[in-house]
């Protein structure tokens, strides 16, 4: 059995590095896979897929990147663009530095003497200068940032589905559209047991990126009655979308199983770094940033009306780069 583990360990490290090939974990079929249908088979798609622009520029990733792409080849888009991606960075700047970069963006763009001002927000430049003497809040320019996405959801948005780039965005759709089933990963060895079946590792052979695989075995759902438990879990991840919360990348069943693909977590959970790693507990400055992301990952949770309840230490885990996540929405509403 020991044997049997460091084997196991061994296949499932050489998969995390990629396999040491030059397709690092790629099939050798991944370019057939991932081959994009003709622009001809997507007209039937282009008809019925909702035309909304926070879902398909903002939510989106493939979305957001092929808006951004076709924003670029205008000049006055691209720094409409760039002003949303400055006001972004402003909200996550430091206290002490948030004036200065509040005065930098109304420099940069707003002001009528730069050769980067964006028409649009001109108009909230003195009240945004003033606000920022007053206190540099977050806030400062939220209507500044609501109406630029409100100019691009307009004619912008609506030349873009008429571009090629759109064009791509739905190939990438029929893309996803297509089946999945147990053959698309590669699966390694188990990370963790549950009450409902088994988390094993897993990759996909047409990209060779990690991933964890929840497999909930039907006949224990239902002799425990979880069917409602299992389905609400699934609807959840699907609704949320944040980097504090592991995501759900594919979604399949087998015969015998209900499996949720999911971002992997290397780092192991809170309750390990706790107790096992160097002298029980953690110093302040620790203690404060890992808070800070467990309370990011439940604000997002609570603007989509979930309640987690099952907030614990083994269900917080970190990544190779010591982010949390928070696992296991089973038990939300």
């Amino acid at each position: 059995m020991e044997l049997e583990n460091i084997v196991a360990n061994t296949v499932l490290l050489k998969a995390r590095e990629g396999g040491g090939g030059k397709r690092k974990g790629r099939s050798k079929k991944w370019k057939e896979i991932l081959r994009f249908p003709h622009i001809s088979q997507c007209v039937e798609l282009g008809k019925t897929i909702e035309r909304d622009y926070a879902s398909i520029c903002e939510k989106q990733p493939i979305g957001r990147l092929l808006f951004r792409q076709y924003c670029e080849i205008k000049p006055n888009l691209q720094r409409c663009i760039q002003l949303l991606d400055a006001m972004e960075d402003y909200e996550v700047t430091p206290d002490e530095k948030r004036k200065s970069r509040g005065e930098q963006i109304i420099k940069t763009f707003l002001s009528k003497q730069s050769p980067q001002r964006v028409d649009i927000a001109e108009v909230f430049a003195e009240r945004c200068r003033e606000n920022l003497e007053l206190s540099p809040c977050k806030e400062i320019f939220s209507e500044c940032r609501k109406a630029a996405h409100e100019y691009l959801s307009g004619a912008p948005f609506a030349d873009y589905q008429n571009s090629m780039y759109f064009d791509r965005f739905l190939q990438w759709k029929m893309l996803e559209r297509q089946p999945i089933t147990k053959d698309t990963f590669r699966q390694y060895r188990v990370l963790g047991k549950g009450g409902f079946g088994e988390v094993c590792a897993c990759q996909v052979r047409a990209t060779g990126k990690m991933y964890a695989c929840k497999k909930l075995e039907k006949k224990r759902i239902k002799k425990r009655k979880g069917e409602s438990m299992a389905l609400n879990e699934k609807q959840i991840l699907e609704k949320v979308n944040s980097r504090f919360v592991v995501s759900l990348a594919y979604a399949y069943e087998t015969k015998d199983a209900l499996c949720l693909v999911l971002t992997i977590m290397n780092g192991g959970d809170l309750k390990f770094h706790i107790y096992n790693m160097g002298t029980p507990g953690f110093e302040k400055d620790r203690v404060q940033f890992y808070a800070a992301q467990i309370c990011c990952g439940l604000e997002h949770l609570h603007r989509e009306s979930i309640v987690y309840r099952d907030l614990k230490p083994e269900n917080i885990l970190l990544d190779d780069n010591g982010k949390f996540q928070n696992r296991y929405l089973g038990l939300t509403f």
